[in-house]
């Protein structure tokens, strides 16, 4: 009897597995098919983020000097580039940019400004960009060398 009991439970699971699997599958086999729709948009046309440099030296600077750079950018791709975020690798760097769409062939730029007060020495940060384009991240430098008063 005990034995009769465990075939039960065995096939009652396997039926609920079953169940939850073809489910699941059907789930992704229409997410697949979105995603197709998706793939033909994409292949329209990519943005394409292109710098005139990504790096800048500010040189010596005196301990609590403000000072800014601009980084300027070119959409060479065929689709409008969507810069999503800017953030610096520290506080004391903060990158200010614009938010509209820069269509195929336009500039753009993002200002970092960095604040060198309580900094000593060697400083190196980095400016991370995240935007709608194939590689999704891009990456600034910023180097400066502050002095104490």
């Amino acid at each position: 009897m005990i034995f009769k009991k465990d075939k039960v439970r065995f096939f009652t699971v396997y039926i609920i597995l079953l169940i939850f699997s073809v489910g699941f599958l059907s789930c992704s086999l229409s997410s697949n098919q979105k995603n197709d729709g998706n793939k033909q948009e994409l292949t329209d046309g990519f943005p394409e983020i292109t710098f005139d440099t990504l790096f800048y030296d500010f040189g010596n600077l005196t301990e609590g000097e403000k000072v800014a750079f601009t980084f300027k950018f070119k959409n060479t791709g065929t689709a409008d580039l969507l810069i999503l975020d800017v953030y610096s690798s520290c506080g004391c760097t903060i990158p200010n940019f614009d938010k509209k769409p820069v269509i195929p062939g336009d500039e753009g730029k993002i200002e970092v400004i960095f604040d060198s007060a309580n900094r000593s020495g060697l400083q190196n940060k980095t400016i991370t960009i995240k935007t709608n384009t194939q590689q999704s991240e891009k990456s600034l430098w910023i180097k400066a060398n502050v002095k104490s008063n």
